[in-house]
């Protein structure tokens, strides 16, 4: 009887500091950390990508290590997450299948077609239908490829580390998805 209170109260215990190590963001709770196999990941900076004056989603940057370097996190061969949690019921799959082919022709300066075979199974987890709340991390894992959950379910793994610096350069590169998104995601 001792031992079953003791791991309810234990439970309670471990949640309350799970729930308290988050950091509110256009008013989205972004966990402090994400953790990939043996890796945890701390939460380097996060913001709010507007469009037209709509907040359409939060977008969090996950390091090992912080750092306010875009060039070194974009070029690193290591494990790096990203995490968007939509905060608009007016972003359809039509809308974000048209973003991730801006962003990806901003990040790789037009040259896409090493990557076209990543970035099309990349939209294909898009095209499902996006509800306000849904969430997507994108974890970059080296020697495998960068791993897509929406809503914590595993979507396909997209292997190559040239698809992971055009990933990350969405949102880090000289011509970012939004400045003001990247500074915040690089914690300035």
């Amino acid at each position: 009887m001792f031992k079953k209170q003791f791991a309810a109260i234990l439970l309670a215990v471990l949640m309350m500091a799970t729930l308290g190590n988050a950091e509110e963001i256009g008013g989205i709770n972004m966990p402090e950390s994400l953790k990939t196999g043996q890796t945890t990941l701390m939460l380097n900076g996060a913001g709010v990508r507007k469009k037209f004056f709509v907040d359409v989603y939060v977008g969090g940057l996950y390091l090992r290590e912080k750092t306010q370097d875009p060039k070194a996190i974009i070029a690193a061969d290591e494990p790096m997450a990203i995490r968007l949690h939509i905060v608009s019921s007016m972003v359809t799959s039509k809308k974000m299948e048209k973003a991730w082919r801006e962003g990806f022709e901003k990040a790789t300066g037009g040259n896409i077609e090493p990557i076209k075979f990543q970035i099309e199974e990349l939209i294909s987890v898009f095209r499902e239908e996006i509800k306000e709340n849904d969430s997507y991390d994108m974890i970059y894992v080296p020697g495998k490829g960068v791993q897509v959950f929406k809503n914590n379910e595993s979507r396909p793994t997209i292997g190559g580390l040239p698809f992971k610096k055009a990933l990350f350069g969405i949102w880090l590169s000289d011509k970012p998805a939004q400045k003001s998104l990247k500074k915040a995601m690089l914690g300035q």
